[in-house]
């Protein structure tokens, strides 16, 4: 029997290439895909192909360009002439508030993180509908409860949830549409860095006291995507309890 394969978008580090390797451990051969960091993704590719041959592969796309994110569909269903899962992991975040936001930042951050889930899953339907396949949208906690002087980010990964409950109804039965909402996993890194002070407010306010890890996410996706058949429309918040203080 074929493997299932998944198309994981931002899979070259962080969360998306632990997912990549979780799903990849359970029999799934991986797309993954990647925006800048080649290396990463290729040595990530080398490293699943080593443990099982021909099951895994990396495509290069800008998400926020039409014409690549087509290309991603269209190469991602015919490397193994099948699409059984996408995971739209890819994300913009930074903090801008709104009196210095720009169309720029608006392009920037609601294109990656809502637009192009979006347009990347219409390109994908054929293939999933053939498989019956399955869809996890990456949220966040801050969907539902706005983090100051983030409401660009905010409101694109509130509008990816409406996404995942439209998209649940439209497009049942033959397609299942799921979202997971880290909380705190991994600290941001770049421009929107968290300084050890906030890091620790936000634990303080996490029942279990503590950070998530890679796998807690990874496990999620994974247990939507290939252990509940009758799971659709839900929002798996994955935080340690922190969306209950917030």
């Amino acid at each position: 029997m074929a493997a299932p394969v998944a198309l994981i978008t931002g899979a070259a580090h962080r969360l998306g290439a632990r997912t990549a390797e979780t799903l990849h451990a359970r029999g799934w051969n991986v797309v993954i895909h990647y925006r800048s960091r080649a290396e990463q993704a290729r040595q990530l590719v080398d490293k699943l192909n080593r443990e099982r041959a021909d099951s895994a592969t990396s495509v290069q796309a800008d998400l926020t360009n039409a014409d690549e994110l087509a290309h991603l569909a269209r190469a991602a269903g015919q490397q193994w002439q099948r699409l059984d899962g996408l995971v739209n992991n890819a994300s913009v975040f930074y903090p801008r508030a709104t009196e210095h936001s720009t169309e720029e930042d608006w392009d920037k951050i609601l294109g990656a993180n809502l637009k192009a889930p979006f347009f990347l899953l219409k390109h994908c339907l054929p293939e999933l509908a053939k498989s019956a396949g399955g869809v996890v949208n990456l949220i966040d906690i801050y969907s539902e409860k706005p983090l100051s002087d983030h409401p660009l980010y905010c409101a694109s990964k509130a509008g990816l949830a409406a996404l995942t409950r439209s998209w649940a109804k439209d497009l049942a039965p033959q397609i299942r549409v799921n979202g997971v909402s880290p909380g705190a996993i991994l600290w941001p890194e770049g421009d929107a860095e968290v300084d050890p002070a906030h890091q620790q407010a936000i634990l303080d306010k996490t029942p279990l006291a503590r950070t998530g890890n890679p796998d807690d996410i990874a496990g999620a996706i994974a247990y939507l995507l290939c252990d509940a058949p009758f799971v659709t429309g839900q929002v798996l918040s994955v935080d340690g309890g922190r969306s209950l203080n917030m």
